[in-house]
């Protein structure tokens, strides 16, 4: 039973991943995707945290624990499953796929990148509700780059968005 569903799962992905690297080969969306890509690499969340010290200081030590606790969560699982499922990156199981970015380790599910933009993501919408539509869209983006760019399958990206979101309210439940 289970293999039955893996392999249905293994052939949707396959599917939309191929209908989506389709839109691939325009050199000016793959840069643009590659940039989206890299905004969700993490180096750009300290400064989302230094900047809330300055711009809503009521916020910003809330907000620190919140994400300490989610990402404290999000990334042992995301590191734990990675190393339990050990799925290969798309551009290294279906032909005509290639990458477009170096991935940062060596397996694909979940999406690393995926899971803490939407922790981030989920974060500001709850500390700041005028900023759930673009950082949903922003998070929501660096998902889609990493299925365009190659090294993600859709389900990677599924199971990064769910491990993300489920963190980042257990961080706001506890810290709030």
């Amino acid at each position: 039973m289970i293999a039955l569903i893996i392999g249905r799962v293994s052939n949707w992905d396959a599917l939309f991943l191929t209908s989506i690297f389709r839109l691939n080969g325009l050199k000016l969306l793959t840069r643009i995707f590659q940039c989206v890509s890299f905004s969700g690499n993490g180096h750009l969340y300290p400064l989302v945290v230094c900047t809330l010290f300055f711009a809503a200081p009521h916020h910003a030590l809330t907000f620190l624990t919140a994400g300490l606790i989610a990402y404290a969560i999000e990334l042992p699982v995301y590191k734990f499953l990675k190393s339990k499922v050990k799925r290969n990156r798309p551009f290294e199981t279906l032909e005509g796929i290639h990458k477009g970015v170096v991935p940062s380790d060596r397996f694909s599910f979940p999406s690393g990148h995926t899971g803490a933009a939407f922790v981030m993501a989920t974060l500001l919408y709850y500390f700041f509700p005028f900023l759930g539509i673009p950082v949903y869209i922003w998070a929501g983006l660096v998902g889609f780059s990493r299925v365009y760019l190659g090294v993600h399958y859709p389900s990677d990206i599924l199971v990064g968005i769910i491990l993300g979101l489920l963190s980042a309210c257990i961080g706001i439940a506890i810290a709030v």
